[in-house]
Protein backbone atom coordinates (compact mmCIF):
# COMPACT_ATOMS: atom_id res chain seq x y z
CA UNK A 1 0.00 0.00 0.00
CA UNK A 2 1.43 3.40 -1.24
CA UNK A 3 1.72 6.20 1.42
CA UNK A 4 1.10 9.84 -0.60
CA UNK A 5 1.33 13.44 0.05
CA UNK A 6 -0.98 16.08 -1.22
CA UNK A 7 1.48 17.47 -3.84
CA UNK A 8 1.99 13.80 -5.53
CA UNK A 9 -1.98 13.17 -5.67
CA UNK A 10 -1.86 16.24 -7.64
CA UNK A 11 0.96 15.31 -9.72
CA UNK A 12 -0.94 11.59 -10.55
CA UNK A 13 -4.28 13.52 -11.57
CA UNK A 14 -2.36 15.77 -13.89
CA UNK A 15 -0.65 13.45 -15.36
CA UNK A 16 -3.53 10.59 -15.98
CA UNK A 17 -5.19 13.82 -17.62
CA UNK A 18 -2.34 15.13 -19.81
CA UNK A 19 -0.26 11.53 -20.72
CA UNK A 20 -3.36 8.89 -20.73
CA UNK A 21 -5.99 11.56 -21.33
CA UNK A 22 -8.06 10.36 -19.39
CA UNK A 23 -10.51 13.24 -18.05
CA UNK A 24 -10.63 14.09 -14.69
CA UNK A 25 -14.61 13.50 -14.33
CA UNK A 26 -13.39 9.47 -15.00
CA UNK A 27 -11.45 9.45 -11.83
CA UNK A 28 -13.96 11.00 -10.10
CA UNK A 29 -16.82 8.77 -10.99
CA UNK A 30 -14.56 6.06 -10.00
CA UNK A 31 -13.76 7.54 -6.74
CA UNK A 32 -17.41 7.94 -6.18
CA UNK A 33 -18.63 4.39 -6.93
CA UNK A 34 -15.64 3.03 -4.28
CA UNK A 35 -17.21 5.64 -1.56
CA UNK A 36 -20.39 3.76 -2.14
CA UNK A 37 -18.91 0.67 -1.55
CA UNK A 38 -18.58 1.13 1.73
CA UNK A 39 -21.41 3.11 2.83
CA UNK A 40 -23.13 -0.20 4.01
CA UNK A 41 -26.10 0.41 1.88
CA UNK A 42 -27.71 -2.82 3.17
CA UNK A 43 -27.97 -1.12 6.55
CA UNK A 44 -28.32 2.49 6.25
CA UNK A 45 -31.25 3.99 3.86
CA UNK A 46 -30.60 7.91 4.39
CA UNK A 47 -27.54 10.10 4.08
CA UNK A 48 -26.70 13.73 4.10
CA UNK A 49 -23.73 14.86 1.98
CA UNK A 50 -21.73 17.87 3.00
CA UNK A 51 -19.75 19.50 0.32
CA UNK A 52 -17.36 22.53 -0.37
CA UNK A 53 -17.25 23.47 -4.38
CA UNK A 54 -13.45 21.46 -4.83
CA UNK A 55 -12.92 18.70 -6.23
CA UNK A 56 -13.42 17.00 -2.93
CA UNK A 57 -17.06 18.29 -2.90
CA UNK A 58 -17.25 17.42 -6.49
CA UNK A 59 -16.37 13.20 -5.16
CA UNK A 60 -19.62 14.19 -2.55
CA UNK A 61 -21.77 14.99 -5.30
CA UNK A 62 -20.91 12.38 -7.63
CA UNK A 63 -21.79 9.94 -4.01
CA UNK A 64 -24.93 11.19 -3.80
CA UNK A 65 -25.95 10.89 -7.36
CA UNK A 66 -25.59 7.16 -6.99
CA UNK A 67 -27.05 6.74 -3.92
CA UNK A 68 -30.18 8.55 -5.20
CA UNK A 69 -30.14 6.15 -7.97
CA UNK A 70 -29.89 3.51 -5.53
CA UNK A 71 -33.08 4.57 -3.96
CA UNK A 72 -31.74 6.13 -0.78
CA UNK A 73 -32.69 9.25 0.84
CA UNK A 74 -29.77 11.63 0.19
CA UNK A 75 -29.87 15.15 1.25
CA UNK A 76 -26.85 17.72 -0.11
CA UNK A 77 -25.81 20.58 1.38
CA UNK A 78 -23.10 22.95 -0.14
CA UNK A 79 -20.85 24.99 1.94
CA UNK A 80 -20.20 28.71 0.06
CA UNK A 81 -17.70 31.20 0.14
CA UNK A 82 -18.30 34.43 -0.46
CA UNK A 83 -16.70 34.32 -4.45
CA UNK A 84 -18.67 31.46 -5.02
CA UNK A 85 -15.68 29.72 -6.79
CA UNK A 86 -16.06 25.89 -8.37
CA UNK A 87 -13.79 23.77 -9.79
CA UNK A 88 -14.80 22.56 -13.11
CA UNK A 89 -14.98 18.58 -11.98
CA UNK A 90 -17.80 20.07 -8.79
CA UNK A 91 -19.27 22.11 -11.73
CA UNK A 92 -20.25 19.75 -13.67
CA UNK A 93 -21.51 17.05 -10.96
CA UNK A 94 -23.37 20.03 -9.82
CA UNK A 95 -25.30 21.04 -13.21
CA UNK A 96 -25.97 17.10 -13.77
CA UNK A 97 -27.72 17.13 -10.00
CA UNK A 98 -29.61 20.15 -11.20
CA UNK A 99 -30.68 18.81 -14.28
CA UNK A 100 -31.78 16.06 -12.77
CA UNK A 101 -34.45 17.82 -10.54
CA UNK A 102 -32.14 16.96 -7.30
CA UNK A 103 -32.35 19.59 -4.40
CA UNK A 104 -29.32 21.30 -3.33
CA UNK A 105 -29.22 23.19 -0.08
CA UNK A 106 -26.49 26.49 0.09
CA UNK A 107 -25.04 26.87 3.23
CA UNK A 108 -24.45 30.36 3.30
CA UNK A 109 -25.66 31.57 6.36
CA UNK A 110 -26.32 30.51 10.35
CA UNK A 111 -30.46 29.86 9.04
CA UNK A 112 -29.17 27.58 6.65
CA UNK A 113 -26.38 26.16 9.54
CA UNK A 114 -29.46 25.13 11.60
CA UNK A 115 -31.21 23.43 8.33
CA UNK A 116 -28.04 21.06 7.98
CA UNK A 117 -28.27 20.52 11.43
CA UNK A 118 -31.27 19.16 11.36
CA UNK A 119 -31.22 17.22 8.24
CA UNK A 120 -27.84 15.86 10.25
CA UNK A 121 -29.80 14.09 13.00
CA UNK A 122 -32.76 13.04 11.20
CA UNK A 123 -30.36 11.02 8.43
CA UNK A 124 -28.18 7.44 10.03
CA UNK A 125 -24.91 8.89 7.52
CA UNK A 126 -22.94 11.61 7.14
CA UNK A 127 -21.05 11.62 4.22
CA UNK A 128 -17.77 14.65 4.69
CA UNK A 129 -16.87 15.79 1.13
CA UNK A 130 -16.16 20.14 2.24
CA UNK A 131 -11.97 19.84 2.22
CA UNK A 132 -9.41 17.46 0.39
CA UNK A 133 -5.97 16.92 0.96
CA UNK A 134 -5.32 20.94 -0.64
CA UNK A 135 -6.18 22.43 2.30
CA UNK A 136 -3.38 23.90 3.96
CA UNK A 137 -4.91 27.00 5.72
CA UNK A 138 -6.77 27.25 8.97
CA UNK A 139 -10.69 26.47 8.05
CA UNK A 140 -12.62 29.85 9.42
CA UNK A 141 -16.21 31.12 9.35
CA UNK A 142 -19.14 29.30 7.85
CA UNK A 143 -16.75 25.80 7.14
CA UNK A 144 -15.49 25.93 10.75
CA UNK A 145 -19.19 26.12 12.17
CA UNK A 146 -19.96 23.06 9.07
CA UNK A 147 -17.65 21.03 10.79
CA UNK A 148 -18.83 21.32 14.42
CA UNK A 149 -22.08 20.53 13.29
CA UNK A 150 -20.85 17.44 11.41
CA UNK A 151 -18.94 16.15 14.07
CA UNK A 152 -21.25 17.26 16.68
CA UNK A 153 -24.67 15.78 15.47
CA UNK A 154 -23.92 13.13 13.06
CA UNK A 155 -24.61 9.77 14.07
CA UNK A 156 -21.60 7.84 11.88
CA UNK A 157 -19.49 9.97 9.56
CA UNK A 158 -17.69 8.76 6.63
CA UNK A 159 -15.27 11.11 5.05
CA UNK A 160 -13.93 11.04 1.55
CA UNK A 161 -10.05 11.10 1.41
CA UNK A 162 -9.50 12.97 3.99
CA UNK A 163 -11.24 14.33 7.05
CA UNK A 164 -12.10 17.61 6.48
CA UNK A 165 -9.61 20.13 8.34
CA UNK A 166 -6.85 17.23 8.76
CA UNK A 167 -3.58 18.58 6.55
CA UNK A 168 -3.01 15.44 4.42
CA UNK A 169 0.92 15.98 4.52
CA UNK A 170 1.69 16.21 8.09
CA UNK A 171 -1.50 15.53 10.19
CA UNK A 172 -1.93 18.87 11.93
CA UNK A 173 -5.36 20.04 12.71
CA UNK A 174 -6.37 22.93 11.15
CA UNK A 175 -8.36 24.82 13.76
CA UNK A 176 -10.95 22.49 13.48
CA UNK A 177 -11.41 18.32 11.97
CA UNK A 178 -14.03 16.42 11.26
CA UNK A 179 -14.06 13.45 13.56
CA UNK A 180 -15.14 10.63 10.84
CA UNK A 181 -15.70 6.83 11.91
CA UNK A 182 -14.48 6.10 8.40
CA UNK A 183 -12.20 7.19 5.97
CA UNK A 184 -11.69 6.41 2.21
CA UNK A 185 -8.73 7.68 0.29
CA UNK A 186 -7.59 7.02 -3.18
CA UNK A 187 -4.74 4.92 -4.15
CA UNK A 188 -2.76 6.78 -1.45
CA UNK A 189 -3.07 6.38 2.61
CA UNK A 190 -2.24 9.94 3.67
CA UNK A 191 0.97 10.42 4.81
CA UNK A 192 -0.33 12.39 7.46
CA UNK A 193 -1.99 9.73 9.03
CA UNK A 194 0.89 8.77 10.22
CA UNK A 195 0.99 11.60 12.75
CA UNK A 196 0.53 10.41 16.48
CA UNK A 197 -3.73 11.19 17.28
CA UNK A 198 -4.73 11.63 13.66
CA UNK A 199 -6.67 7.80 14.30
CA UNK A 200 -9.62 9.52 16.28
CA UNK A 201 -10.43 11.86 13.25
CA UNK A 202 -9.87 9.60 10.55
CA UNK A 203 -11.51 6.62 12.06
CA UNK A 204 -11.26 3.38 10.12
CA UNK A 205 -9.28 4.05 6.81
CA UNK A 206 -9.92 2.49 3.60
CA UNK A 207 -7.49 2.89 0.76
CA UNK A 208 -9.15 2.17 -2.49
CA UNK A 209 -8.22 2.21 -6.58
CA UNK A 210 -10.00 4.14 -9.12
CA UNK A 211 -8.18 3.20 -11.98
CA UNK A 212 -4.51 5.14 -12.13
CA UNK A 213 -2.40 2.94 -13.92
CA UNK A 214 0.65 1.30 -12.16
CA UNK A 215 3.49 3.38 -14.52
CA UNK A 216 2.06 6.71 -13.36
CA UNK A 217 1.95 5.54 -9.66
CA UNK A 218 5.37 4.60 -10.09
CA UNK A 219 6.60 7.48 -11.46
CA UNK A 220 5.04 9.96 -8.76
CA UNK A 221 5.61 7.73 -5.73
CA UNK A 222 8.35 8.44 -3.32
CA UNK A 223 8.99 5.00 -2.12
CA UNK A 224 6.90 4.57 1.26
CA UNK A 225 4.49 2.09 1.64
CA UNK A 226 2.52 0.66 4.49
CA UNK A 227 4.01 -2.89 5.29
CA UNK A 228 1.20 -5.85 4.27
CA UNK A 229 0.92 -9.11 5.10
CA UNK A 230 2.44 -10.68 1.30
CA UNK A 231 5.37 -8.44 1.89
CA UNK A 232 6.39 -10.68 4.62
CA UNK A 233 5.03 -13.44 3.03
CA UNK A 234 7.10 -13.05 0.43
CA UNK A 235 10.40 -12.98 1.94
CA UNK A 236 9.79 -15.96 4.35
CA UNK A 237 11.52 -19.12 3.09
CA UNK A 238 9.88 -22.39 3.61
CA UNK A 239 12.02 -25.01 5.00
CA UNK A 240 13.93 -27.51 2.67
CA UNK A 241 13.36 -30.89 2.48
CA UNK A 242 17.23 -31.17 2.96
CA UNK A 243 17.95 -28.69 5.37
CA UNK A 244 19.75 -29.17 8.68
CA UNK A 245 20.35 -27.00 11.59
CA UNK A 246 23.73 -25.02 9.32
CA UNK A 247 20.79 -24.30 6.65
CA UNK A 248 19.20 -21.83 8.59
CA UNK A 249 22.09 -19.59 10.13
CA UNK A 250 24.29 -18.78 13.24
CA UNK A 251 23.29 -16.49 15.16
CA UNK A 252 25.26 -14.67 17.74
CA UNK A 253 23.28 -12.67 20.34
CA UNK A 254 25.40 -10.81 22.45
CA UNK A 255 23.18 -9.30 25.82
CA UNK A 256 23.03 -9.55 29.39
CA UNK A 257 24.46 -8.34 32.40
CA UNK A 258 24.21 -8.91 36.17
CA UNK A 259 20.48 -8.11 37.02
CA UNK A 260 19.30 -8.04 33.59
CA UNK A 261 19.40 -11.55 32.63
CA UNK A 262 15.79 -11.65 31.38
CA UNK A 263 16.72 -9.04 28.55
CA UNK A 264 19.51 -11.77 27.03
CA UNK A 265 17.04 -14.72 27.65
CA UNK A 266 13.91 -13.23 25.77
CA UNK A 267 16.49 -12.06 22.91
CA UNK A 268 18.13 -15.12 22.71
CA UNK A 269 14.89 -17.48 22.79
CA UNK A 270 12.92 -15.37 20.23
CA UNK A 271 16.14 -15.95 17.93
CA UNK A 272 15.29 -19.98 18.66
CA UNK A 273 11.82 -19.67 17.76
CA UNK A 274 12.06 -17.53 15.05
CA UNK A 275 14.05 -20.81 13.10
CA UNK A 276 17.36 -19.91 13.53
CA UNK A 277 19.43 -23.23 12.88
CA UNK A 278 22.75 -22.23 15.44
CA UNK A 279 22.13 -19.59 18.30
CA UNK A 280 24.90 -18.74 20.57
CA UNK A 281 24.20 -16.08 23.42
CA UNK A 282 27.70 -14.27 24.48
CA UNK A 283 26.92 -12.75 27.82
CA UNK A 284 28.75 -11.55 31.29
CA UNK A 285 30.17 -14.50 33.02
CA UNK A 286 28.07 -13.85 36.33
CA UNK A 287 25.45 -14.66 34.53
CA UNK A 288 25.83 -17.79 32.15
CA UNK A 289 25.31 -20.73 34.69
CA UNK A 290 21.28 -18.91 34.82
CA UNK A 291 20.96 -18.40 31.20
CA UNK A 292 22.96 -21.73 30.49
CA UNK A 293 20.10 -23.65 32.72
CA UNK A 294 16.93 -21.56 30.77
CA UNK A 295 18.11 -21.94 27.26
CA UNK A 296 17.97 -25.71 26.37
CA UNK A 297 18.10 -24.82 22.94
CA UNK A 298 20.89 -22.06 22.56
CA UNK A 299 24.85 -22.25 23.47
CA UNK A 300 26.21 -19.68 25.60
CA UNK A 301 29.58 -18.16 26.04
CA UNK A 302 31.25 -14.88 28.49
CA UNK A 303 32.15 -12.32 26.16
CA UNK A 304 35.32 -12.25 29.08
CA UNK A 305 36.79 -14.94 26.17
CA UNK A 306 37.78 -12.75 23.53
CA UNK A 307 39.38 -15.55 21.68
CA UNK A 308 36.20 -17.51 21.21
CA UNK A 309 33.66 -14.04 20.79
CA UNK A 310 36.25 -13.26 17.83
CA UNK A 311 36.03 -16.92 16.20
CA UNK A 312 32.00 -16.52 16.80
CA UNK A 313 31.63 -13.11 14.98
CA UNK A 314 33.76 -14.52 11.80
CA UNK A 315 31.32 -17.27 11.68
CA UNK A 316 27.60 -15.89 12.31
CA UNK A 317 25.53 -14.66 9.76
CA UNK A 318 23.69 -12.17 11.85
CA UNK A 319 25.01 -10.61 15.56
CA UNK A 320 22.46 -8.41 17.48
CA UNK A 321 24.18 -6.39 20.21
CA UNK A 322 22.40 -4.42 23.27
CA UNK A 323 19.90 -6.01 25.44
CA UNK A 324 20.42 -6.15 28.80
CA UNK A 325 24.33 -4.76 28.58
CA UNK A 326 24.65 -1.96 30.44
CA UNK A 327 25.64 1.70 29.50
CA UNK A 328 29.33 1.54 29.90
CA UNK A 329 32.90 1.02 28.52
CA UNK A 330 33.01 -2.69 28.36
CA UNK A 331 29.55 -2.35 25.88
CA UNK A 332 31.33 0.42 23.95
CA UNK A 333 34.17 -2.26 23.58
CA UNK A 334 31.93 -4.99 22.41
CA UNK A 335 30.13 -3.07 19.63
CA UNK A 336 33.64 -1.48 18.53
CA UNK A 337 34.58 -5.21 18.18
CA UNK A 338 31.35 -6.16 16.71
CA UNK A 339 31.07 -3.39 14.29
CA UNK A 340 35.04 -4.41 13.13
CA UNK A 341 34.64 -8.48 13.04
CA UNK A 342 31.06 -9.40 11.91
CA UNK A 343 30.41 -10.37 8.53
CA UNK A 344 27.04 -10.55 8.29
CA UNK A 345 24.06 -8.01 9.65
CA UNK A 346 24.11 -6.33 12.74
CA UNK A 347 21.57 -5.52 14.75
CA UNK A 348 22.22 -2.46 17.28
CA UNK A 349 19.26 -2.30 20.26
CA UNK A 350 18.89 -1.14 23.68
CA UNK A 351 22.30 -0.47 25.62
CA UNK A 352 24.49 -0.90 22.18
CA UNK A 353 22.51 2.33 20.89
CA UNK A 354 23.31 4.19 24.07
CA UNK A 355 27.02 3.85 23.93
CA UNK A 356 26.63 4.23 19.93
CA UNK A 357 24.55 7.57 21.02
CA UNK A 358 28.15 9.33 21.31
CA UNK A 359 30.09 7.36 19.38
CA UNK A 360 28.30 7.50 16.25
CA UNK A 361 31.54 7.48 13.95
CA UNK A 362 32.03 4.05 14.96
CA UNK A 363 29.53 3.01 12.26
CA UNK A 364 32.00 4.02 9.75
CA UNK A 365 33.91 0.58 10.92
CA UNK A 366 31.62 -1.64 9.15
CA UNK A 367 31.17 -2.89 5.70
CA UNK A 368 27.82 -5.03 7.01
CA UNK A 369 24.75 -4.03 6.94
CA UNK A 370 23.69 -2.43 10.61
CA UNK A 371 20.34 -2.30 11.77
CA UNK A 372 19.27 0.15 14.58
CA UNK A 373 15.88 -0.26 16.63
CA UNK A 374 15.30 2.93 18.89
CA UNK A 375 12.49 3.94 20.68
CA UNK A 376 11.43 7.57 20.22
CA UNK A 377 14.29 8.23 23.46
CA UNK A 378 16.90 6.57 21.86
CA UNK A 379 16.79 8.07 19.07
CA UNK A 380 16.31 11.35 20.91
CA UNK A 381 19.55 10.40 22.22
CA UNK A 382 21.16 9.55 18.97
CA UNK A 383 20.01 12.46 17.04
CA UNK A 384 20.54 15.67 19.94
CA UNK A 385 16.73 16.39 19.02
CA UNK A 386 13.77 16.03 21.46
CA UNK A 387 11.35 13.40 21.68
CA UNK A 388 8.43 15.91 21.06
CA UNK A 389 10.32 16.38 17.67
CA UNK A 390 11.05 13.05 16.49
CA UNK A 391 6.95 11.58 16.93
CA UNK A 392 6.36 14.51 15.18
CA UNK A 393 8.63 14.04 12.09
CA UNK A 394 9.02 10.38 12.58
CA UNK A 395 9.48 9.24 8.50
CA UNK A 396 11.86 12.39 7.58
CA UNK A 397 13.96 12.24 10.68
CA UNK A 398 14.13 8.32 10.20
CA UNK A 399 15.21 8.85 6.81
CA UNK A 400 17.75 11.29 7.26
CA UNK A 401 19.11 9.62 9.66
CA UNK A 402 19.76 6.31 7.78
CA UNK A 403 20.50 8.24 4.74
CA UNK A 404 23.54 9.94 6.37
CA UNK A 405 25.23 7.00 8.16
CA UNK A 406 24.30 4.50 5.58
CA UNK A 407 22.36 2.16 8.27
CA UNK A 408 18.70 0.57 8.56
CA UNK A 409 16.33 2.44 11.21
CA UNK A 410 13.73 0.92 12.61
CA UNK A 411 11.69 3.65 14.76
CA UNK A 412 9.92 1.55 17.30
CA UNK A 413 6.07 2.92 17.89
CA UNK A 414 2.85 2.85 17.14
CA UNK A 415 3.37 2.48 12.96
CA UNK A 416 6.33 1.57 13.36
CA UNK A 417 8.70 3.05 10.57
CA UNK A 418 11.60 0.80 9.17
CA UNK A 419 13.92 2.54 6.25
CA UNK A 420 17.19 2.32 4.67
CA UNK A 421 16.57 6.38 3.67
CA UNK A 422 16.02 5.69 0.23
CA UNK A 423 12.73 3.46 0.88
CA UNK A 424 10.43 3.44 4.05
CA UNK A 425 8.12 0.37 5.36
CA UNK A 426 5.66 1.32 8.03
CA UNK A 427 4.37 -1.72 10.15
CA UNK A 428 0.86 -1.66 11.17
CA UNK A 429 0.37 -4.32 13.23
CA UNK A 430 0.99 -4.05 17.53
CA UNK A 431 -1.16 -2.85 19.83
CA UNK A 432 -0.91 -1.44 23.87
CA UNK A 433 -1.53 -4.58 24.80
CA UNK A 434 2.20 -5.45 24.30
CA UNK A 435 3.47 -2.34 26.20
CA UNK A 436 5.32 -3.80 28.67
CA UNK A 437 9.33 -4.75 29.59
CA UNK A 438 11.14 -6.61 26.93
CA UNK A 439 9.17 -6.49 23.61
CA UNK A 440 11.91 -4.78 22.34
CA UNK A 441 14.33 -7.67 23.24
CA UNK A 442 11.79 -10.15 21.61
CA UNK A 443 11.70 -8.12 18.04
CA UNK A 444 15.61 -8.18 18.45
CA UNK A 445 15.96 -11.72 18.01
CA UNK A 446 13.23 -12.23 15.37
CA UNK A 447 15.25 -9.82 13.80
CA UNK A 448 18.60 -10.95 14.16
CA UNK A 449 16.78 -14.54 13.38
CA UNK A 450 15.50 -13.55 9.95
CA UNK A 451 18.80 -12.12 9.14
CA UNK A 452 20.49 -14.97 10.22
CA UNK A 453 18.64 -17.03 7.67
CA UNK A 454 19.45 -15.42 4.42
CA UNK A 455 16.82 -12.55 4.27
CA UNK A 456 18.35 -9.17 3.49
CA UNK A 457 18.44 -6.99 5.74
CA UNK A 458 16.38 -4.23 5.72
CA UNK A 459 13.75 -7.16 4.70
CA UNK A 460 14.04 -8.79 7.68
CA UNK A 461 13.77 -5.34 10.13
CA UNK A 462 10.55 -5.01 8.41
CA UNK A 463 9.11 -8.44 8.51
CA UNK A 464 10.64 -8.93 11.87
CA UNK A 465 8.49 -5.58 12.89
CA UNK A 466 5.45 -7.23 10.98
CA UNK A 467 5.54 -10.60 12.91
CA UNK A 468 6.36 -9.44 16.43
CA UNK A 469 3.10 -7.21 15.90
CA UNK A 470 1.27 -9.45 14.63
CA UNK A 471 1.46 -12.10 17.30
CA UNK A 472 0.43 -9.61 19.68
CA UNK A 473 -2.28 -8.56 17.53
CA UNK A 474 -3.44 -12.36 17.70
CA UNK A 475 -2.32 -12.79 21.51
CA UNK A 476 -4.32 -9.42 22.71
CA UNK A 477 -7.78 -10.89 21.27
CA UNK A 478 -8.02 -12.74 24.43
CA UNK A 479 -5.66 -11.24 26.73
CA UNK A 480 -5.50 -7.86 28.59
CA UNK A 481 -1.87 -7.97 28.84
CA UNK A 482 0.73 -9.55 26.05
CA UNK A 483 3.99 -10.39 27.45
CA UNK A 484 7.29 -10.84 25.35
CA UNK A 485 7.33 -14.95 26.40
CA UNK A 486 3.66 -15.22 24.85
CA UNK A 487 4.86 -13.57 22.15
CA UNK A 488 8.03 -15.53 21.62
CA UNK A 489 5.46 -19.07 21.90
CA UNK A 490 3.46 -17.58 19.22
CA UNK A 491 6.62 -16.70 16.72
CA UNK A 492 6.96 -20.43 14.85
CA UNK A 493 2.78 -20.66 14.33
CA UNK A 494 2.61 -17.67 12.91
CA UNK A 495 6.05 -18.15 10.78
CA UNK A 496 4.20 -22.07 9.88
CA UNK A 497 0.65 -19.42 8.95
CA UNK A 498 2.47 -17.11 6.95
CA UNK A 499 4.08 -20.40 4.84
CA UNK A 500 1.11 -22.16 4.60
CA UNK A 501 -0.03 -18.86 2.51
CA UNK A 502 2.96 -18.96 0.02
Amino acid sequence: MRIGTSKMTGEVDKACVDKLEIPLMVLMENAALKVVKHLEIDKYSSYVVVCATGNNGGDGLAAARHLSALGKKVEIFVVLNDNRNMSECFKANYNILKNMGTVINEVTSIESLQKLKASILDSEVTIDAIFGTGLNREVQWLFKQAITIVTDYSNYIVSIDIPSGMNGDNGNILGICVRAHKTICFEFYKRGFLNYGTEEFTGEIIVEPIGISQNILDQFHNNEFILEKADVINNIKPRQKQGHKGTYGRTLILAGSEGFSGAAYLATQSAVRTGSGLVTLCCNSKIQDILSCKLSEAMTISYENKEKLLELLRVSTAVAIGPGLGNNQETLELLELVLEESKGPIIIDADGLNVLSTNLQLLKKTKAPVIITPHPGEMSRLTEISVKEINSSRVDLAKSFALEHNIIVLLKGYQTIITNGLKVYVNPTGNSAMANGGMGDCLTGIITSLASQGIPAFEAAACGAYIHGYAGDKLSQTMYAVNATRVIEEIPYIMKEFICEK
